[in-house]
């Protein structure tokens, strides 16, 4: 799950319909915004996992919904823009008083920022049982990036105690939110440097046939825009949809080659086959299959490159019900039923 801010209702709505087919995740993986909602649903039962989602994004929505009724004049979302920038978002982010004395002012790394999400961390404790996180039920891999070093680290469940801190910096967007430390590192939101975290899926050491629901935020594809408004918003949605295409050709060629090294060891003789250097080069090859299931956001009427700041009551339901019923659409299809190559390795249902 990408990060997006506001657009992240989508992934709750792609995660109810997962949940009404029947199909709970066995590995969550997310950054920033789907991070938070990726914890949500690793750290509650299933039968809790929807009703914190909506508890989340409820209390996401109470800012910007006194401006609702002003939609009409068309001027809601601009009145609810300058709300969550001027007081934040309920259970998530406030002003932080710091900035007030400006960009100059030395506030230290976890002070440097517009914003506190001292919020978020209150509600994540709330509504996210990190005992469950790791328990094995779900596991959870969430993405941050170091301030220092520039690097990307993916912190699992599998690996580690996975906290609220973890989620907290994955989603520390600079300059707006703070850096998180842990363990005396700081980190910044992981969406700065990969905002699609797919590669850590198909790196796994525990190789196996798998389905991905990918839900991503941004729209990789669109026309040209027209205006700076449209410029402004293609380069947003070109920046965070992070390289997912060429990520993927990536993966499918590593796999292909996985395949065709797991072919080339059963045509060896047993002879070279009880070699240990040679059983070692065998182990490279595997031929697990990857159906990968994207569901990217369709763009909504009017909006506009600050919709992901869009915290309005009626444009997370439109997102969230945009994402379940893309979801319910394409689980209904199952193109990953079909015949296909294996050889393939990694096999798009676009």
């Amino acid at each position: 799950m990408q990060g997006g801010g506001a657009l992240g209702a989508f992934q709750a709505g792609v995660y109810e319909a997962m949940h009404d087919a029947g199909i709970e995740p066995d590995w969550v993986v997310g950054t920033s915004i789907g991070a938070i909602n990726g914890a949500i649903i690793a750290g509650n039962a299933p039968q809790d996992r929807l009703p914190r989602l909506r508890e989340f994004w409820t209390r996401a929505a109470a800012g910007a919904a006194p401006y609702s009724h002003l939609k009409a004049f068309a001027m809601g979302n601009l009145f609810a823009d300058l709300g969550t920038v001027s007081f934040g978002v309920p259970g998530f982010f406030a002003p932080n008083p710091g900035s007030w004395f400006g960009n100059h002012t030395p506030l230290g790394v976890t002070g440097a920022s517009f914003y506190t999400t001292a919020p978020l961390r209150s509600t994540l404790l709330e509504l996210v049982d990190t005992d469950r996180i790791g328990a094995g039920d779900v596991r959870l891999t969430v993405g941050a990036v170091s301030v220092r070093s520039g690097r990307m680290r993916y912190f699992d469940s599998r690996d580690e105690r996975v906290s609220v801190e973890h989620v907290m910096a994955s989603g520390a967007l600079p300059p707006a939110f703070p850096a998180i430390v842990i363990d005396g590192e700081p980190y910044w939101d992981g969406g700065i440097h990969s905002n699609t975290p797919i590669e850590i899926v198909m790196d796994d050491s525990e190789r196996r046939d798998s389905l991905v629901f990918a839900a991503q935020l941004w729209q990789l594809h669109g026309d040209d825009p027209q205006t700076i408004e449209e410029v402004m918003s293609r380069r947003k949605d070109i920046q965070f949809s992070s390289r997912a295409d060429s990520q993927i050709a990536r993966q499918q060629q590593i796999h292909r080659l996985r395949h065709v090294v797991r072919e080339l060891g059963r045509l060896l003789p047993d002879k070279l086959k009880a070699d240990a250097a040679i059983r070692k080069l065998v182990a490279h090859g595997c031929g697990t299959v990857i159906h990968l299931l994207p569901l990217r956001a369709p763009p909504l009427d009017g909006e506009d490159h600050r919709k992901d700041i869009d915290f309005t009551p009626e444009g997370i339901h439109a997102r969230w019900e945009a994402g379940r019923a893309f979801a319910r659409d394409r689980i209904e299809a199952a193109p990953w039923q079909k015949d296909c190559d294996p050889a393939m390795g990694v096999i798009v249902h676009q």
